[in-house]
């Protein structure tokens, strides 16, 4: 079995807590049931106010951010960085940014326009 290489748990997010919306009746309506998790480290985030409980809600609330598509990109990205492997991932990075399948644009004036690397060290000048 493998080693661990890190952990996450509850201390590593901010929680808040507010009322819940919808059906539920009084004890729903009266206390701050609602759970919003947030993970510091990676910003991803959970939310639930599916139970009057606050306590389960917040189970809900950190597994529904620990499932999420940001904490996970998160995750793989600390894995490779605790186990060596992060030029691997710098140079995937760098291979599909050079493929002649990806299309670098910027957003200028409200519309999509191919991105111009700008010159270093010079000016452009028209003649």
């Amino acid at each position: 079995m493998g080693e661990i290489l890190f952990s996450v748990t509850a201390k590593d997010c901010d929680w808040s807590y507010t009322r819940g919306t919808g059906k539920g009746g009084q004890k729903k309506n009266k206390t701050s049931s609602a759970v919003h998790c947030m993970h510091r480290p990676s910003g991803a985030h959970g939310y639930a106010e599916e139970t009057r409980s606050q306590a389960k809600n917040r189970q809900i609330a950190f597994e529904k951010m620990a499932t999420s598509k940001k904490f996970k990109d998160w995750h793989r990205m600390e894995v490779f960085k605790r186990t060596g492997q992060e030029a691997l991932v710098d140079a995937y990075v760098k291979k599909e940014i050079d493929s002649p399948r990806t299309k670098i644009e910027m957003k200028q004036d409200g519309k999509w326009v191919p991105y111009v690397e700008p010159i270093v060290g010079g000016t452009a000048h028209d003649d």
